[in-house]
This record gives structure tokens, sequence and C-alpha cells, in this order.
């Protein structure tokens, strides 16, 4: 049978009472966990892994799928409510969603941002079931080298896209998240670098360094302001579903996205919050409304979240047949599928040919549902708009000294908070952007292990970082990216195009 018709076998199957009841409860919990600040899909899918033990095999792993893509869903409400992203994956959403709602359109941005959550991940399912072994193979193709650029990659386009031009603050601040990750002992020999305190010998996490700089910096920058300005925001938002006529619109940019979005999540070790940055750098770049992004366009709030949410079906494509990460909620996934039975690797595709069909009917499960929660529930956290920042800020910084707390119970990750919300409040008083700092702590680790093992294996020689081919073409886009923000290049080549432009029409 064709991997289609495998598909929608599996998924007759599991339309099961039982399986819906399972698929209902854990995608809600899942979208709570993502939409509290500091609580991250990777953890949820760790804590859900220890209650899945008295679940039978396919139950305990569609629960699992459904966490995942519910909290990486869920960081989505309180990124465009608050400015607060629930998870990393959510940085990039906050740009444009945050604005909207600030304009009264939280109800049809968050409308359009579970519309775009729920195409992106059925790009991503479709990819899923028809090429998984040929992407898995070109994900091994990234070595320490690639890894190296791909890592610069990430904190450029981030530096890029959250200022307006020129894009020197962004850099700034990327650079210094990048300099905040080296902190602690290294990976390769344990070496303790730049830490005063024993505390700080594991480095710096990154829940409390993300809570700070977006939550207490916006619980202090709400209190900076003049009591007027703290008044209740009013959605004037007339509907919530997109309509088809806007999705076809912004066609392109979905189906560019969920592309975008499932080859970056089948590299190894990267995560969601890549996919969504470089979806939007994408969407940027091809848009004929680029200056309305940042300031509230629905066109990228639409990349953003179809690309976060695409990473997951992908980062299941090298999880499944080679038994190798494309996140860090997909390793614990691994963990889970060895716990119940399930041996992911080469060998799956012989063992257990009908499980990559399950798999994909679990996520189509879990999408319709996210679907569902995310338009039913949208009417009841636009509600939190009406609550008066004087209020809501007191019930945020609770959850900024909670969230962090809860995962290692360490007070020390609290005062980690405190000292990064300074900082970010600092750096918004000064028009620098958050995101990059933090994109540059999550990429800091791999561009320095990557960058010193690629030396390792070449003696020190940097060759190979310039001429093997796909990091040739890394170069070639992180040179082209910085170059055209100087006029000297950026006006000869919007010269040549109207030249060609005016050819054309002739």
């Amino acid at each position: 049978m064709s991997p289609l018709v495998d598909l929608a076998a599996s998924l007759w199957q599991m339309l099961t009472p039982t399986m819906l009841f399972h698929v209902a409860w854990s995608m809600l919990l899942g979208i709570v966990v993502g939409a509290l600040p500091g609580l991250t899909a990777t953890m949820g899918v760790a804590l859900m892994t220890t209650l899945t033990y008295s679940l039978d095999t396919t139950s305990a792993i569609l629960v699992l799928i459904c966490m995942y893509m519910g909290a990486i869903y869920g960081g989505s409400r309180s990124a465009i409510l608050l400015n607060i992203p629930g998870t990393p994956a959510s940085a990039a959403t906050a740009l444009d969603g945050f604005p909207l709602a600030r304009a009264g359109k939280a109800g049809h941005a968050m409308g359009l941002a579970t519309a775009g959550s729920t195409l992106g991940t059925l790009v991503g399912i479709v990819l899923l079931v028809l090429i998984a072994p040929p992407l898995a193979e070109l994900a091994l193709r990234f070595g320490s080298y690639e890894m190296f650029w791909l890592a610069l990659f990430g904190v450029l386009i981030s530096g890029q896209l959250t200022v307006d031009s020129p894009p020197l603050k962004g850099y700034i601040a990327g650079i210094l998240g990048l300099m905040i990750a080296m902190i602690g002992s290294e990976s390769l020999h344990a070496y303790v670098r730049f830490s005063p305190t024993p505390q700080m010998n594991g480095g710096i996490s990154l829940i409390p360094a993300m809570v700070g700089v977006f939550g207490l910096a916006e619980v202090m920058t709400a209190m900076w302001q003049r009591p007027g300005t703290l008044a209740a925001i009013r959605d004037k938002s007339d509907r919530i579903l997109p309509s088809l006529v806007e999705l076809w619109k912004y066609r392109r940019t979905i189906l560019r996205s969920g592309v975008i979005g499932t080859f970056i999540g089948v590299i190894p070790g990267v995560g969601e919050d890549i996919g969504a940055w470089t979806s939007y750098a994408a969407a940027k770049r091809a848009s004929r409304e680029k200056e309305t992004f940042g300031h509230g366009s629905y066109e990228g709030l639409t990349a953003a979240e179809t690309g976060n949410s695409a990473v997951v079906p992908g980062s299941l494509i090298p999880a499944l047949t080679l038994a190798v990460p494309g996140s860090a909620s997909a390793a614990v996934l691994i963990a889970a599928l060895f716990i119940h039975g399930i041996r992911p690797g080469p060998m799956i595709m012989s063992e257990q040919p009908q499980f990559i069909s399950s798999m994909g009917a679990m996520l189509i499960l879990a999408t319709i549902a996210m679907a569902v929660y995310g338009l039913a529930l949208t009417r009841l956290f636009v509600q939190v708009l009406r609550v008066p920042y004087a209020y809501l800020m007191p019930v945020v910084f609770t959850l900024c000294v909670i969230g962090p707390y809860a995962l290692s119970l360490r007070i020390f990750d609290i005062w980690v908070m405190v000292a990064f919300g300074l900082v970010g409040f600092v750096l918004r008083q000064m028009k620098y952007p958050m995101a990059p700092l933090v994109l540059g702590i999550i990429l800091g680790t791999m561009l320095d292990t990557n960058l010193r093992r690629g030396l390792t294996l070449s003696d020190g020689d940097l060759t190979p970082f310039f001429t093997r081919p796909i990091s040739a073409v890394f170069v070639a886009i992180i040179v082209g990216a910085i170059l055209l923000n100087f006029g000297f290049v950026r006006r000869p080549l919007a010269g040549l195009k109207d030249r060609l432009l005016n050819r054309g029409n002739a």
C-alpha cells in the first residue's frame, strides 16, 4: 500500500472513544503548559512520560505527542497577549502578535496563529509520511562545521528581524547572548569559564533568563509607565476564524514556512525556535509588506507559528528513522519510545513498518484537537486583556518567580531571573531587542561546541568551515545578509532590479 493509504488506515484504527479521550485531556494540558511562562515542551513531555507507564504503547505515545504539540502551540497565547513567550519557540510570534493585541486584534491574531500552526503541522505530517528516510539522510550531512554556521545564522537573522534598520543593536544583543552562553563548564572538557560562583559552573539556565528579559522586564516597563497607560486593552476583533481568502493570500508563506520548519526539525539538535525565526526571515524577504513586520503583521505572525509547529513532525523524522533527536523534546520522546517497547532507528522500517503511519495518524488527531481548542478557547484567553495592567502585572510577576523555581527548585534561578529582568528593562529603554539575546543564549553552546569540535577534527585548520558545500552556502548567505545592510551594496542592486524590470516591461 502507498504511504497515504497506510496513514488513512492507521487513522481509522485510532478513532475510538478511549483514544479521543486521551487526545482531549493531553492536548488541553499541553496548551496550558505552553502558555505558562517558564514551563517548556521538554519539561511537559518529560513529566508526562512518568504518567504513561500504565498505558498501552499506542495510547502512551499519543498522549506524549499531544503534550509536545500542545506546549509548542500554547506558547503563542502568552506571547500574543502579554508579550511573554510561553516557550522559546514563541519568541518570534511575540514580534507581531503583541502589537496586534495592543491594537485590539488579539482574537483575530490568535485565530490566525491557530490556523498557521494547524496548516504547518499538516505540511510536516505529509513530509514525514512521504519522505522521512531521504530527509533523515540529508540531515546527517550536517557536521560540526555546518552546525556552527547554522547557529551563527540563527543569531544573525533574529538580530536583523527584530529592530528597524540598521540592525546593529540586534547584532549587539545577539552577541551578548552568545557571551552569556559561554559562562560555566564547556561541554568538551568540562573546563569552567567566567564563573564567579560555583552556582554558575553549570552555566546560565535558559528559562530563568528568558522569563527575566521577557516577563519581569515587561512588568518593570509597565510600572515605569504613567498610570494612565496601564488601562485594560479592548479587543476589537470582529471574528476569530481567519477567512479562506486571507489564508489563500498567505498560501505561499504557509507552504514555505511549513517546508522550512520541517527541514529545520530534521536537523538534529536545532529546535522549534530556529524553525520560527528562519520561516519569519524568509517571509519578510519575500513579502510585499516588509514595513509591517514587527509592528503587527499578519503574515509575519502566520510565518512564525507555521514554522515552529512544522518542526514538531520534522523533528520526529530523524528520531524515528535514525534515533537521533531533532529537538530536546524529541530526545525525551525517544526515551519514552524505548520505555514502551519501540526501537527507533534504521531497523524500524523493517521491524515495525506501520509505526511511521501510526505516528502520522497520531499527529493528525493532535492537530485537529489543537485547532478545536485553539479556536474554542480564544475568547476565554482574550479575557486576560480586560484585566487592567495594574492588576495583571502582580500575577505575571508571581508566574515569573514560580516558573524558573519549579524547574530546578533553586533560589539562585530566581536571582538569575531578577538580574536578567533588570538587564532586559535597561536594554528595552535603550531600544535593544530581547529576542536575539535569548536566541544567543540558546545557540551559544551549539556554536561553541561545534566550533571547537570542528577545529579538533581538522587539527586547527579553518578551511573545512568554508569549503564544505553546505558550509559554503551558509557563509554566502550570512555574508550576503550582512552586506545588504550597507547602502553602497543595496543601492546598486536596487538600480539593477529597476533596470531589469523596465527592460522586461519594454
